[in-house]
């Protein structure tokens, strides 16, 4: 397992000047809780926790604009394969509403959580075509419990294996693929679209609980029936197949392509882990530099480290908080890691091929769990 890289803190006039107490490294275990209060109080006396209803009323604008945009260039293109373009960019731009989502899921639109729930139902179920309730519950779990093997469901067993005890324990051809997941991870995304909303019909008309199980339902069904229709009465049918799987490759690799780099080949640690808060979200994350394009093309989740320590804080705020947040880490002594997107991709393969190699062991030891949480 590859551990983090840290990375030194900012330095310059764009580096705000905030003072902390140096503590041990292994933080204040009377009250683990002492070090992280106090990172989140330099932060809320910044004002990064306020909400930018404004931004994201913007943002909103910029992406119903470019829907219109491509349903226009759609309806005039006609009978054409340029159509498969049009469908590429609705992929991108149905990623970029999925984002939208998340944000308003973790508070971050809205002071209002009504309006948030709302906002992210809305845009999760009927513009994207994922079950929201699904999406929360997942999340939910993952925020509260990042890589601990049993506790994070961003973790368990698919089609590909995260951990060497799920690798060791494949059979047949499912061994055979895990052998070589690195390889095959990002190509198979094209498929994670179909899942996505598959999961999302499995949910709703599943028997576990689902908040506001009716209009979800509702909402899943108008938007897949009325998309489909759409596409068919206006395409010859290999035409109109051929835009469907475009779209959704396109929405699947992108989006799966955004979540991989944020935790994928970062510490994993064990089921009974005795990590305190601020270094549990902080050693399992990994930030992507780039600036604000990297900012834009992965909805914020390029600053994974900070979406973790403040998940309702709005996206305009994060590239500040990390300039307090990375601060505070190295007088803590505390390991924080960023990267670039394509050495961040290129430590996915090798960590997802190095679990792989566990198919053909059932012998594992993580050295990074059992540093991390013993």
């Amino acid at each position: 397992m590859r551990l983090p890289v840290s990375t030194p803190a900012l330095s310059g006039p764009a580096a705000p000047t905030v003072s902390f107490t140096r503590t041990k490294p292994g933080g204040n275990r009377a009250n683990p809780t002492t070090e992280y209060s106090a990172l989140l109080r330099t932060v809320r006396d910044a004002g990064l926790l306020r909400r930018r209803t404004g931004f994201y009323g913007l943002l909103f604008g910029i992406l119903i604009a470019a829907l219109g945009g491509v349903v226009t260039g759609f309806i005039l293109l006609g009978d054409s394969w340029l159509q498969l373009l049009m469908a590429a960019a609705l992929g991108l731009i149905l990623t970029q509403f999925a984002f939208l989502a998340h944000e308003a899921s973790h508070r971050q639109v809205f002071e209002s959580g009504r309006a948030n729930d709302l906002a992210g139902r809305t845009l999760a179920n009927l513009f994207v075509g994922i079950s929201y309730s699904w999406w929360m519950t997942k999340h939910s779990r993952h925020h509260a419990n990042p890589n601990i093997i049993g506790k994070d469901p961003d973790i368990d067993r698919d089609f590909v294996s995260f951990i060497e005890e799920d690798a060791a324990n494949t059979r047949g051809i499912s061994r055979w693929l895990t052998k070589r997941q690195g390889y095959i991870f990002f190509p198979i995304l094209i498929f994670e679209g179909l899942n996505l909303h598959l999961q999302g019909f499995r949910t709703v008309f599943g028997r576990g609980k689902v908040d506001k199980r009716t209009v979800e339902i509702i909402m899943l069904l108008a938007r897949i029936g009325t998309y489909v229709t759409v596409i068919f009465l206006m395409l010859p049918l290999g035409m109109a197949f051929a835009f469907l799987g475009v779209q959704l490759a396109v929405f699947g690799l992108y989006m799966g392509s955004s979540f991989a780099p944020n935790h994928i080949g970062m510490p994993v640690l064990p089921h009974d882990s005795k990590v305190d808060f601020l270094r549990r979200q902080v050693l399992t994350s990994r930030n992507i530099s780039g600036g604000w394009v990297m900012n834009a093309f992965m909805g914020g989740l390029n600053f994974q480290v900070e979406h973790h320590l403040f998940p309702n804080m709005p996206r305009p705020a994060l590239r500040k908080a990390q300039q307090i947040a990375r601060e505070y880490c190295e007088t803590h002594t505390i390991l924080y890691t960023e990267t670039t997107l394509t050495e961040a991709y290129g430590v996915v393969v090798k960590h997802m091929n190095t679990v792989g190699i566990a198919a053909a062991s059932k012998e594992f030891m993580c050295p990074a769990a059992s540093a991390y949480g013993r």
